[in-house]
């Protein structure tokens, strides 16, 4: 009921508190008291611009390498949390990430998830990933995928530690409520192809015919050699985008869409001496520096970076890249998922 013009300003607000609190009790709210918040003006995330030194983190994560075994902590992941997120195991608003140790002849079981996962190799020499039962050896640089709901274990049969960057859409799955796992101890694990038939069917410019259900790329291991020629090539054939240098996006061979239905990937180069123009987008973006060193701005936050170092740009932050020798940078995010939904956006300001 509209106020009187009689009804003094504190009995109005006095008024509409006893509302709100009497139509609590019906577990209702007032729109008008909340939209603001609810739909904002422009993407607003906690998530912070962060960045790890990997020659810190690497200590870290050789520390418990003594404190535990692979098998007693079944992942022996340090989980790269943002600070804007505390205790939520995530680097943005929507993935999770972090870096995983295996020491030589350790194995890390077989399990599966409803979460898809991806893998980008740092350091080491001899370890593998299985997928169903397909073993793909992994080398520096390399990008492997875990669809979901498949078998996945990891293994060291080199002589020195392995460690890679594990990215994972744990926080999507969770927001539908959809988790599943499942633990492969005493089960027999499915037989799978050869070493490398995946890459033998898929990864050269003609692909087997037939036909694909699954939304994930049939192709587990993207080979960073490969890329590299590529990026290599287009570099010298130009153009070079001003806003991302010389980028290529990982793709499912069948589809021509992303490799993973809920996270995008791309390999980029930026020339020594290159800078970004400033861009933003609503993927919030984690970068991983596979060769080079260089110093980015996101938003107000300077990073300096060399290799392995991982930083996030959360949506919609003003990035500038700036790099000081030839630098290559992989990059995940959830723009596949925005994208299928309708939601992503991007600006390039001048």
């Amino acid at each position: 009921m509209p106020s009187s013009p009689n009804v003094s300003t504190a009995e109005t607000l006095t008024a509409r508190k006893a509302f709100y609190d009497e139509i609590a009790k019906q577990h209702l709210a007032p729109l008008w008291e909340r939209v603001s918040s609810l739909v904002t003006r422009s993407p607003e995330s906690a998530a912070r611009p962060v960045h790890w030194r990997y020659s810190e983190v690497r200590e870290s994560l050789l520390d418990a390498g003594r404190l535990l075994t692979a098998e007693e902590a079944e992942r022996r992941v340090l989980i790269l949390e943002n600070p804007g997120l505390p205790g939520q195991s995530q680097i943005t608003d929507s993935l999770f990430s972090g870096l995983q140790l295996l020491l030589p002849g350790e194995r890390a079981g077989a399990h599966r998830h409803v979460a898809s996962a991806l893998r980008i190799f740092l350091e080491g020499s001899g370890a593998y990933t299985a997928v169903n039962g397909e073993r793909t050896n992994m080398e520096r640089g390399d990008f492997v995928i875990t669809p979901n709901w498949t078998w996945h274990d990891h293994g060291n049969d080199g002589p020195h530690p392995v460690i890679w960057l594990d990215g994972l859409d744990v926080p999507i799955v969770n927001l539908f409520k959809t988790s599943f796992s499942e633990d492969g101890a005493g089960k027999d694990m499915p037989g799978g192809p050869r070493l490398g038939d995946s890459e033998a069917r898929f990864a050269g410019a003609l692909l087997p015919d037939g036909s694909n259900t699954s939304l994930s790329s049939p192709l587990l291991n993207y080979r960073y050699a490969r890329a590299r020629q590529s990026l290599a090539a287009m570099q010298l054939n130009g153009p070079v985008d001003p806003y991302h240098g010389v980028k290529l996006r990982y793709v499912n061979p069948l589809t021509g869409g992303p490799a993973m239905p809920t996270m995008s990937s791309a390999l980029q180069l930026l020339p020594s001496g290159f800078s970004t123009l400033p861009y933003r987008s609503t993927d919030g973006t984690v970068f991983v520096v596979i060769e080079g060193r260089g110093h980015s701005e996101i938003e107000a936050s300077p990073i300096k970076w060399v290799e392995n170092d991982v930083f996030v740009a959360p949506s919609w932050a003003l990035q500038r890249h700036h790099a000081e020798s030839e630098t290559v940078l992989f990059t995940f995010s959830d723009r596949a998922a925005q994208e299928k939904l309708g939601l992503w956006r991007d600006q390039r300001i001048p």
